[in-house]
């Protein structure tokens, strides 16, 4: 069995709605009333019965404009739209004029503070630059200038030259700027001094020059015709003499200063401890494998060999030499490092 539908709730009567039916039955309520007759005065018949129906055609006409008065005066209007009774903008010619020049001193006052800002992040940046220039210009003009000359050469580094002397070589230099020192006539300056090896040049605000000095370090000495010359590692001479310098070991070396065998000997004598270098009062070498060094006064024999594993060498000769005192022994053969003869 079906199960009956429900009846429609009836929608919300709205007023606009009763107010449309109410001036419709207020018309059909004008339509539907009798309209009084009119009483008409007696007229001639003929002539005047045209102008009698006239007549009552016009009275018909007007008692239905005054039913229709009735009617809409006991209906109440519909609510006026709020925009309804608001007057309409009358835009003109002047209106539109206004308009475009708010618009365009709108857009002068926007770009006139864009501009303005960025010709402030310019001016900083010509700023920054102006002050990097200036300092710039003022540090290099002070580095030049007399503010910075040279007043005082100080010689570090020397064990064998005389630092006075070396400083009286570079005299040219005082008064010069500190970024103006000439460093080829320092250069042309020690080259007179055969010890130095290499140098540096220090400047030191306001007024000092430093020359730190890196001195050659001699081997020996070798005799020749002209008489004794000491020379270092690489075979420059460093002093010459009549007789045999006094501390520095005697090199009888086969083949001069050019030789293999110098050149072991060298290498073998800068490889020594600083203990054991002031002890050797000779060094001999035929070829580069057979290097032997003289000790003390007693002429101790050093049998090195090669420069092979020299390092090692010089370690093992320090060891033998605690363990057997020099006094006690005729010679120390580290040819071989591993296994030492001692005599």
């Amino acid at each position: 069995m079906r199960r009956p539908a429900p009846i429609p709730t009836p929608a919300p009567e709205r007023p606009d709605d009763a107010a449309t039916r109410a001036v419709t039955s207020a018309s059909d309520a004008a339509r539907r009333e009798p309209t009084p007759p009119v009483p008409l005065p007696p007229v001639a018949k003929g002539a005047t019965a045209a102008k009698d129906a006239r007549a009552a055609e016009d009275a018909r006409a007007a008692e239905d404009a005054r039913a229709a008065e009735a009617a809409s005066r006991e209906t109440p209007a519909p609510p006026a739209s709020p925009t309804a009774d608001a007057p309409a903008d009358d835009i003109g010619l002047r209106d539109v004029w206004r308009a475009a020049r708010a618009r365009r001193k709108a857009l002068r006052a926007e770009m006139r503070r864009f501009t303005q800002r960025r010709r402030r992040r310019r001016a900083v940046w010509l700023a920054a630059a102006a002050s990097v220039v200036v300092l710039v210009a003022v540090t290099v003009g002070a580095a030049y200038s007399p503010l910075f000359a040279v007043e005082r050469i100080e010689v570090v580094g020397t064990s064998q030259l005389d630092p006075a002397a070396v400083e009286q070589a570079l005299a040219s230099e005082i008064g010069t700027p500190l970024a103006s020192v000439d460093g080829s006539a320092v250069k042309a300056a020690l080259v007179a001094f055969p010890l130095v090896e290499s140098y540096a040049l220090e400047a030191r605000p306001p007024h000092d020059l430093v020359v730190r000095i890196v001195e050659r370090t001699p081997v020996g000495a070798i005799q020749s015709r002209a008489g004794w010359t000491v020379v270092d590692a690489a075979g420059v001479v460093l002093s010459t003499s009549t007789g045999a310098p006094a501390g520095e070991p005697v090199l009888d070396i086969t083949g001069g200063l050019s030789s293999p065998a110098f050149a072991a000997a060298a290498t073998v004598m800068r490889a020594l401890p600083d203990t054991i270098r002031p002890q050797v009062t000779a060094v001999t070498a035929t070829t580069a494998d057979d290097v032997t060094l003289t000790l003390g006064s007693r002429g101790v024999q050093v049998v090195w060999g090669g420069t092979t594993d020299s390092a090692r060498k010089a370690v093992v000769l320090q060891q033998a030499m605690a363990a057997f005192p020099i006094a006690s022994v005729s010679s120390y053969d580290i040819s071989s490092p591993e296994a030492i003869v001692v005599r």
